[in-house]
């Protein structure tokens, strides 16, 4: 059997479960909606038009770009000696470190946040900590605030950042960072002209599966940023939900997809051919 049919069951599956249904939402979000007709047949673009033109929904997608960047960028930060320390490890405790930076991914990512707000609330740990050792006379707010939910945010991608950069590190032979240790080069020289360089291609591919995840993200910015904090991914629930208004709801999630995707393809194109500049030189 030659090999391409070999991928040919798993194409119809894609395109059945994923392609198809945004196929069908795409027709949705050129559809006219009003309260009293509801939904009704069309091909118009007011729905986008209204979309990008809204301030309210602008401020909306500019606070999920910031949220994502910002969580990115500490997930980058947080997770690459994480990852360093793991790929580098000789012991026998390397699977068992390994395993558990894998077992945060086992449990359910809402009972995950549902801990952060037994930690965050006013009488959760946080809060009855600092009181208890007098740093504070009375509880500060903590949750259902931006901190919170990048906090929830960075806990959950976290692994995801970790195991995607070790991978990545492991690969890097050991003898190139002790050849240039071994010509006078100092720790932060060998991390910056060697390490980094060669280890972008795990940082672009760890950023942009953290970042995709964080522009989507859903139960986290609901439970720990409340009501009054708003995302993309939230408001799009909510026209599906509560306001019924589903040629709208298509509409902004298509524009959270479009955006979500051109950030990501420019990031991995930038990351690419900055790889390509420093290991050349």
């Amino acid at each position: 059997m030659p090999a391409a049919t070999l991928v040919v069951p798993a194409c119809l599956l894609v395109t059945a479960l994923l392609v198809g249904p945004m196929v069908y939402l795409g027709r949705i979000s050129l559809n006219h909606y009003d309260a009293s007709s509801m939904m009704t047949e069309a091909l118009t673009l007011e729905n986008y038009v209204r979309a990008v033109a809204d301030p309210y929904y602008r401020g909306v997608m500019a606070t999920t770009l910031t949220m994502a960047l910002v969580c990115t960028t500490t997930t980058l930060i947080l997770g690459f000696p994480v990852a360093y320390w793991i790929a580098r490890m000789q012991s026998s405790w390397k699977s068992l470190v390994t395993v558990m930076t894998l077992m945060p991914l086992l449990v359910g990512n809402v009972v995950r946040v549902a801990g952060w707000v037994g930690l965050l609330g006013n009488q959760g740990f946080v809060n009855a900590g600092l009181q208890g050792v007098g740093l504070i006379d009375e509880p500060i707010r903590i949750l259902y605030t931006p901190f919170a939910v990048a906090l929830g945010t960075v806990a959950v991608v976290l692994p995801y950042m970790i195991l995607t950069l070790a991978s990545v590190i492991e690969a890097i032979p050991r003898n190139v960072e002790e050849a240039a240790a071994n010509l006078g080069a100092p720790p932060a020289t060998v991390f910056s002209r060697v390490v980094w360089p060669l280890a972008l291609p795990g940082v672009a591919a760890g950023c942009t599966l953290v970042f995709i995840l964080c522009m989507n993200t859903f139960a986290t910015a609901v439970l720990l940023g409340g009501s009054q904090f708003k995302m993309m991914a939230p408001a799009v629930y909510d026209q599906f939900s509560k306001g019924s208004n589903w040629p709208f709801g298509a509409a902004l999630a298509f524009i959270l997809l479009i955006a979500t995707l051109t950030l990501t393809v420019l990031g991995s194109v930038l990351i690419a051919r900055r790889s390509r500049r420093r290991v050349a030189a």
